[in-house]
């Protein structure tokens, strides 16, 4: 990397790092440190949400996904936009978070059922939590590798060392630094700044790769060439496609509405002065991606078109040839094997195919099918081959996107793309330590402690706990191998939390009948379905086909996996496979969820005997000190529209403008005419294939351009103005005598002495 692309990078990560030891002086307390005092704004809540949601995995993830399916699935991605906003403008879940004023999710789970289900829970939580965020930084670590050309080894005084573990070790210590001052505050303003250094930086690249690539003349052509039922443009043909299908989406739809309230607790949902001001933090979410989206959608085509198109052929042998090299070199550890897979992928000619006369390409027939079959060959002969060969396929695709670009980025633009990872890796890296290390604090450690912490033994004991899972992100990413899509890792990973999430958490805030017993269930069965998973899909490929092929039962489970292809095909199809376990991470996850809503549902009703007291726990009615009063709304044709997006009596005129322009772009717009109206157009008349072409050109280039202009605009300025009054905030509350953040009930003194005085005169 050239001087310049250093000085690009280095210079505004001095300056976060410096704001982040500047908000220490704004931590009085434990309230502060967790939860940022509640002072922050709407605005500083949405931009740092962005920079803190997006991530080095993000983008490698994205480009994964895209290069297998292409975008033809996202178009049935518009089935979540309504579920997603009606979700943000009635703050589903979150504003009852909110109002029972809990600094955890380990506290409401201790309110709503008992001590018992808060320990357990927080240590199933907090173990999928760590183990799917723990692979951040290696994915991360390995990402600069190939992007900046490391090697893979560095020799150290005569020890080889990775190279992953020393950038490991140095973006760890980098957020160490941002977390450890101010804790939720550092977290807030740091994530803002470089959410708000962001925005320039999507605009840079998304014009970068539009005068690099044309769409009519590259991309439209490659993304049209596919085989039958594999369609990258085409939505209504792509039922052929495997891992990332219709039914992965019917997956996730289910999942963002049943475990909405699953992590929530230990971010910012927890920060907003109040809950209406958390509540319009989401609302903007829906217009505050701006130029990132369309940024995260080129850079995938980007890819995409470098590696499959014809005109790039020669680069694409000579980044493949590379990325082979490199990839091999990372996870065989055979020095004969790699040399002779090298001497065969050597001989591969430039992939030139044109379109219109040679074979369209598929998941079988493509430029990679030859490079994998020469590694394949050489490890099959070994023991371990089918694991190696899942562990050196995981690593290719994952690192195909920073070989490109480290193949056509110049010279600041180069450097300006590594700012952007950097900020990306910092912004995740110190949120995921610092949810970890409060939620083993908050959730396990205290429950057992028959003396709550003092104030500075307790910030004293989170920065501590913050080192400690910095360790093990480290140590598990250095043993720890992944063999699967990025998403699908994840997805199975957080399914040992979500499985049983979902019921226990939206029955504990909105039911009455919920039980321990039945929270207890849903752990049992939900969590437990998902761990069955995970091992099965650990261990397939080195132990479980190993030992039904030597007993001869592969040939009754393969009878059982026809069986269920037989009815569920071509959107479920589990074939028997020596390298990788048939059932796939998003499948094992539905399952795991239907099993937990069951157990919940069965085990709650058993055990039912009192409704619980939901009014004392949102502090609602005779128990309301602090917050806003809710004032119901009759229900008639005046109001109906604004009680169905969530407009209430504490929307200004700003706020009713912001909820029915998200409510108009997203719901009428985008899913109204954009969707239901094409689905309808295309059930009538099915559109030509170009015609899918020019669909998406114009509303994710042209219009997300435009949107993005426009949101670019709006939350720089109110990300600015926002995080001005933040620091104003800040600073009121440590001159306020009696806002000190009273822990125990989470509320302020004055507060405290309401709440104390109306318990007096109810005894």
């Amino acid at each position: 990397m050239h001087w310049i692309d250093w000085c690009i990078t280095l210079v505004p990560l001095a300056f976060i790092i410096g704001m982040a030891f500047y908000s220490r002086r704004y931590i009085r307390g434990v309230v502060d440190f967790l939860a940022a005092g509640r002072v922050a704004g709407r605005y500083v809540i949405s931009v740092g949400s962005l920079e803190s949601s997006l991530s080095v995995i993000t983008l490698v993830a994205l480009c994964e996904q895209e290069y297998q399916c292409g975008m033809a699935l996202g178009f049935w991605g518009k089935i979540t936009i309504p579920i997603g906003i009606f979700m943000a403008l009635t703050g589903y879940c979150l504003y009852r978070f909110r109002q029972t004023k809990c600094l955890s999710i380990g506290q409401f789970l201790e309110i709503r059922y008992n001590r018992p289900l808060r320990i357990i829970a927080a240590f199933i939580r907090t173990a999928a939590e760590m183990m799917t965020n723990a692979i951040g930084p290696a994915v991360a670590a390995r990402f600069f590798i190939y992007i900046l050309g490391f090697p893979i080894n560095v020799n150290l005084f005569g020890w080889e060392i990775p190279t992953t573990a020393i950038i490991m070790i140095i973006s760890l210590t980098l957020a160490m630094l941002i977390l450890w001052p101010g804790g939720r505050v550092s977290l807030l303003v740091t994530d803002a700044l470089q959410g708000l250094m962001s925005y320039p930086i999507f605009v840079i690249f998304t014009v970068m790769v539009l005068t690099e690539i044309s769409w009519s003349a590259d991309v439209a052509p490659l993304m049209l060439d596919r085989a039958p039922g594999e369609s990258f443009l085409n939505p209504m043909d792509i039922s052929s496609l495997r891992e990332f299908n219709l039914f992965s989406l019917v997956v996730t739809i289910l999942g963002s509405i049943l475990n909405r309230a699953a992590w929530i607790g230990n971010d910012t949902s927890n920060s907003g002065r109040t809950a209406h001001e958390q509540k319009m933090a989401g609302v903007l979410g829906a217009w505050r991606n701006g130029f990132s989206s369309v940024m995260l959608t080129l850079l995938a085509l980007f890819v995409l078109t470098v590696m499959l198109s014809n005109k790039f052929a020669p680069e694409a042998k000579e980044i493949r040839t590379k990325l082979v090299t490199k990839a091999m070199e990372e996870t065989i550890p055979s020095e004969k094997i790699r040399q002779q897979v090298s001497k065969e992928i050597a001989m591969i000619p430039p992939a030139t195919h044109v379109i219109g006369v040679d074979a369209p390409y598929s998941r079988t027939l493509n430029p990679d099918k030859e490079y994998f079959e020469s590694v394949h060959k050489n490890l099959s002969e070994t023991p371990e081959g089918n694991t190696l060969f899942q562990k050196f396929r995981t690593v290719y695709y994952q690192m195909m996107m920073p070989m490109v670009l480290r193949n056509k980025l110049p010279v600041g633009i180069m450097g300006v793309f590594v700012l952007l990872g950097v900020m990306l890796l910092l912004s995740t890296d110190n949120s995921r330590i610092f949810n970890a290390s409060a939620t083993i604090i908050q959730d396990v450690v205290m429950p057992f402690r028959k003396k709550p912490f003092e104030p500075d033994a307790h910030l004293k004991w989170l920065r501590i706990m913050s080192v400690f899972v910095c360790v093990f992100f480290l140590t598990f990413s250095l043993l720890f191998t992944q063999m699967d899509y990025i998403t699908m890792y994840c997805n199975i990973m957080c399914a040992l939390w979500l499985g049983a999430a979902g019921p226990i958490m939206v029955g504990g805030l909105y039911s009455r009948f919920g039980t321990t017993t039945g929270a207890f269930c849903a752990l049992i069965f939900g969590s437990g379905t998902s761990l069955f998973g995970l091992i099965m899909q650990r261990t397939w490929s080195s132990s479980v086909y190993p030992w039904l092929h030597s007993t001869g039962y592969e040939k009754y489970v393969t009878e059982l996996f026809t069986t269920v292809n037989s009815v569920c095909s071509p959107y479920i199809v589990w074939d028997m496979n020596a390298v990788k376990f048939p059932i796939n991470s998003f499948e094992i996850y539905f399952v795991a969820m239907i099993m937990g809503i069951g157990s919940y549902i069965i085990g709650s009703l058993i055990t039912y005997r009192t409704p619980f007291n939901i009014d004392r726990m949102l502090h609602r009615g005779e128990y309301n000190f602090g917050e806003s009063v809710d004032e119901k709304t009759p229900w008639n044709i005046r109001t109906v529209w604004s009680k169905l997006i969530g407009i209430d009596d504490e929307y200004t005129k700003g706020d009713k403008f912001i909820a029915w322009s998200v409510f108009g772009f997203s719901i009428v717009f985008q899913f109204g005419i954009s969707f239901i109206g094409v689905v309808i157009w295309n059930w009538i008349s099915p559109w030509p294939v170009e015609w899918w072409s020019w669909y998406f050109f114009i509303m994710i280039i042209v219009l997300g351009c435009v949107v993005g202009v426009i949101s670019t605009a709006w939350f720089m300025i109110g990300g600015i103005i926002d995080t001005r009054r933040l620091f104003r905030d800040l600073k009121a509350r440590v001159n306020d005598p009696l806002d000190d953040g009273w822990v125990e009930g989470h509320v302020s003194l004055a507060d405290k002495k309401k709440f104390e005085e109306k318990e007096h005169s109810n005894a």
